[in-house]
């Protein structure tokens, strides 16, 4: 069936004041989405996902083993299709025949397969067959106007069949002649890159995301336990931390409540909080995690606490409230540079990045906290948190410690000269490899002119305050012959952004193009970027990632807009990688949400990426995950929409028999389903009819003493309304009830920023003195 009743070349012979309103609205559907680009062939299944490399090689379809939306499995089903076709023909018309409607069923298999087959709108319904080239389908249709009735049940293909070929030809036409079949395959432009990670003319790369959650006050950190049950822990600046399970929904009651004790407020520019948590390496085991928060002390002193926990026995989503044993406190001299990473390295021992104390320039001291090497400030710390050390510690002091042997500095040091390092994180490693397994990654966040992004390596010196980036800040300090810093992987100036947030070495699964790239952002101007690494010559040149295009990101579930201010990012336990954002920057305000990273451009095979999560008891109410981001395709339905409300009033409006046609109007349009034919008696005898579904899941049609309708008679009957398997994924969207617009709230975090001062506020890794 085609997917629009008026032909592809040009409107129908009827006055355009007699169109009804679906024909109305079709064709400005047509027009938005040739504005947006849907029509351009971005490739895609038929299932609304990017193609794949198959794991398997392809028996049938072979043209497309190296790429494409065919694995092994829909390979054989497709083989199955043709040889039931093929029984229907004699010797003669397998050799005239064979090729044709080999080339015609393994169109689903083309990594251009939704353009054609007209899916790239999933809310219409698709074709029967897919688009052909003029001569190609000029010479199928001379040779093998029989097979049609056998590929297709669409009364109109098959009628076209008794006629010439050109009208026939004319249905299956494609607007843009480069994507019909078997053109495509010979195209060099669409198929030089096929399946690498999109670039717009700048080389952004374009990815899209998902929304996972929302409503976070501020959430500063999301990490998984490494137990096997797929949770993720989500931890809100206030205190709070909260339990995702791996179907989307979050428990009602939170995992732990520490409100009472975090040192916070709500103003905008508060940098202290709850503001890290780790999970023991052998959590499901001992039950322990940790955490790294701001809190008072005797006399109303400022400090910053590490302590251990337990999860309840009673409830494994429960923490322990009784459980807390303090680890380590240190005095914060101002209420800003707090540091709050906490990490588990491979070697089992616990790494803490704390910052350099706050205020500006660091002006504690002849040095400043960072290069006094007898301060626990701007360090990263590395110590053994399974037993005692002396003097009544409770942690040990790993003996191979750089610094261990050094008189005057504390032996709990791993590293020094950092200003305040904003989310760091360890490398898995090349899931094959395992090249780069265990380096560790953070953005330490500059002062007046540049961020910064670092390699963690033991005893290193990272230059603050002499130096910021590359460039020396401390000019005394940074000529010192004496000072052997370790220089940023790479560093950006505030041209770009003025507060970084250290990400991720992607190495998951879903998305095999982003493997190896180190994705962070910027807090204060909200840009995504990627590093890639340079093996030979020991370099890493960076690459801005940009939301994709809405012909890109037209797929169920994906979005191309996120929160501005990027606090933090977060790798799940199956190694995907998401990160965090907010609208309006305060500890109390409820507009952070949670976004997943998705490459458009190709995926991994199915069934690959699977996993079976432990099950976890529940006794706390699941609260079900409810977008509150217009998907790219709530959004096309909507301007689509207002198009065709549009063009009806200004059809109206310029038509000559305005009030006539008014009158005509209050009679109910005849739906597309009556206006099309009734099957004939005959279709019976056509057996084996089969159409591509929505969602990829192919079906041989009803035999002729079934009965059955096919699926493409129910999407026939079903006219132009949504397939079932996509109306969950429309729920009603929007802000609730008193939410100002998104846009207003980050105009206002900016104004109350730049209220600051000029040199502003930056998110935990930083202020602005």
């Amino acid at each position: 069936m085609l997917r629009r009743s008026i032909p592809r070349g040009g409107l129908s012979w009827r006055a355009p004041w007699l169109l009804t309103s679906s024909q109305i609205f079709c064709l400005c559907l047509t027009v938005l989405l040739g504005q947006v680009g849907l029509l351009q062939g971005h490739p895609q299944c038929l299932d609304y996902g990017p193609p794949f490399k198959p794991l398997l090689h392809l028996e049938f379809c072979s043209d497309y083993e190296s790429f494409g939306c065919c694995d092994q499995r829909k390979d054989h089903r497709i083989a199955a299709r043709y040889w039931d076709i093929m029984e229907y023909f004699d010797l003669k018309g397998h050799e005239l025949c064979g090729g044709y409607i080999k080339d015609i069923l393994c169109q689903e298999c083309s990594p251009y397969a939704a353009h054609l087959y007209d899916a790239e709108n999933p809310r219409t319904p698709l074709r029967n067959l897919p688009g052909l080239c003029s001569d190609y389908c000029s010479a199928f249709h001379s040779n093998c106007h029989s097979a049609i009735s056998l590929l297709t049940n669409d009364r109109r293909l098959q009628d076209s069949r008794k006629k010439d070929g050109g009208h026939f030809c004319h249905l299956l036409n494609l607007p843009d002649k480069d994507y019909c079949f078997p053109n495509i395959l010979r195209s060099d432009h669409l198929n030089r890159n096929l399946g690498a990670v999109a670039e717009d003319p700048r080389g952004c790369l374009q990815l899209c995301l998902a929304e996972v959650a929302n409503r976070l006050r501020n959430p500063v950190s999301m990490v998984h336990a490494g137990d096997g049950t797929h949770r993720f822990f989500v931890a809100e600046q206030v205190g709070l931390v909260w339990v995702y399970l791996p179907d989307g929904s979050r428990l009602e009651q939170p995992f732990l409540d520490l409100k009472s004790i975090v040192l916070t407020t709500p103003w905008i520019g508060d940098e202290r909080g709850f503001l890290g948590l780790a999970f023991h390496p052998q959590f499901r085991r001992n039950r322990k995690f940790y955490i790294y928060y701001s809190c008072l002390g005797r006399k109303r002193v400022e400090k910053i606490r590490i302590s251990e926990m337990k999860v309840s026995r009673a409830d494994p989503n429960k923490a322990d409230p009784k459980s807390e044993r303090v680890i380590l406190e240190i005095e914060e001299p101002a209420s800003n540079h707090n540091g709050g990473q906490l990490l588990f390295g491979l070697d089992g021992y616990m790494y803490i990045f704390t910052g350099d104390g706050g205020q500006a320039g660091d002006p504690f001291g002849k040095f400043g906290n960072a290069q006094n090497k007898s301060s626990l400030l701007g360090k990263v710390l590395r110590i053994d948190v399974n037993g005692a050390g002396s003097g009544g510690k409770r942690y040990r002091i790993p003996l191979d410690n750089p610094f261990v042997s050094e008189p005057g500095a504390h032996p709990a040091i791993y590293a020094y000269g950092i200003r305040n390092m904003w989310r760091c994180a360890v490398d898995r490693g090349d899931p094959i490899t395992r090249q780069g397994r265990g380096r560790m990654f953070c953005g330490d966040v500059g002062q007046n002119r540049f961020e910064e992004v670092d390699i963690i390596v033991k005893g290193g010196n990272y230059g603050w305050r002499a130096k910021e980036g590359f460039e020396c800040y401390d000019k005394k300090l940074c000529h010192n012959a004496s000072l052997d810093d370790v220089l940023p992987i790479y560093a950006y100036g505030h041209a770009v952004g003025k507060s970084v947030t250290g990400g991720y070495v992607y190495r998951g699964c879903e998305s095999p193009n982003l493997n190896g790239l180190y994705i962070f952002g910027d807090f204060m101007s909200g840009r995504l970027m990627a590093l890639q690494e340079d093996k030979k010559a020991k370099t890493w040149k960076k690459q801005d990632i940009c939301l994709g295009s809405t012909e890109s990101c037209a797929s169920p579930g994906l979005i191309r807009t996120h929160n501005k201010f990027i606090i933090s990012f977060a790798e799940d336990e199956a190694g995907e990688l998401y990160f965090l954002a907010t609208s309006y920057p305060s500890a109390y305000a409820p507009r952070g949400a949670i976004y997943k990273f998705v490459d458009p451009s190709r995926r991994a095979p199915p069934g690959k990426c699977n996993y079976k999560p432990v099950l976890v008891k529940t006794k706390s109410k699941r609260v079900q995950f409810r977008p509150l981001a217009k998907t790219v395709l709530d959004l096309l339905k909507e301007q689509s929409k207002e198009a065709a409300r549009k063009t009806s009033n200004a059809t109206l409006a310029s038509s000559p028999n305005r009030a006539s046609s008014r009158k005509g109007s209050s009679k109910k349009p005849a739906s597309p389903t009556s206006r099309r034919k009734t099957p004939g008696p005959d279709a019976k005898k056509r057996a084996r009819v089969w159409s591509p579904s929505p969602q990829g899941k192919r079906k041989k049609g009803p035999k002729p003493p079934s009965g059955r309708a096919s699926q493409s008679a129910q999407r026939r009957r079903a006219g132009r309304s949504l397939p079932p398997p996509l109306r969950s994924l429309w729920p009603v969207r929007g802000r609730a009830a008193g939410e100002p617009p998104r846009r207003v709230e980050a105009d206002a975090a900016e104004r109350d920023l730049r209220r600051m001062g000029s040199r502003g506020w930056r998110w935990g890794p930083a202020e602005r003195a």
